[in-house]
């Protein structure tokens, strides 16, 4: 996906949804990275051509850009624009969290089941 094209195809953000846009656009894409629909390497479109595709604000675009490299989802590389990364180098900031929280959750005498209830109520917050 070099330009705007079909991006994410016949997808739009719902702007009736409690959902935030940046929010709703940042879930397709990580599902369309997930499903392969975004391969590795594939180059996003520009924020503001993006944010012209879907009818939103720039700062829509540049927020979901910016969530999705802070969670290793895409990479920025400056004059090349945003791509999506391989799922072994989203997954292993991942894997680092997670060791990280299982030390903290451990350290506080947490048990496993005890953990996994706490991440799971935090993952379902909005």
């Amino acid at each position: 996906m070099n330009g705007t094209g079909d991006f994410p195809g016949s997808w739009r953000p719902n702007a009736a949804s409690s959902v935030a846009l940046f929010e709703q656009l940042r879930l397709q894409i990580i599902h369309l990275a997930d499903n392969g629909a975004l391969p590795p390497g594939t180059r996003l479109p520009a924020v503001r051509a993006l944010a012209e595709t879907l009818d939103v604000a720039p700062h829509t675009v540049a927020r979901a850009y910016k969530e999705l490299e802070a969670a290793g989802v895409v990479a920025t590389r400056g004059r090349n624009g945003t791509v999506v990364s391989a799922r072994d180098e989203r997954l292993g900031g991942l894997s680092a969290a997670a060791a990280a929280y299982a030390a903290v959750a451990k350290s506080q005498g947490a048990s496993f089941a005890e953990a996994v209830k706490i991440l799971a109520a935090a993952y379902d917050v909005p």
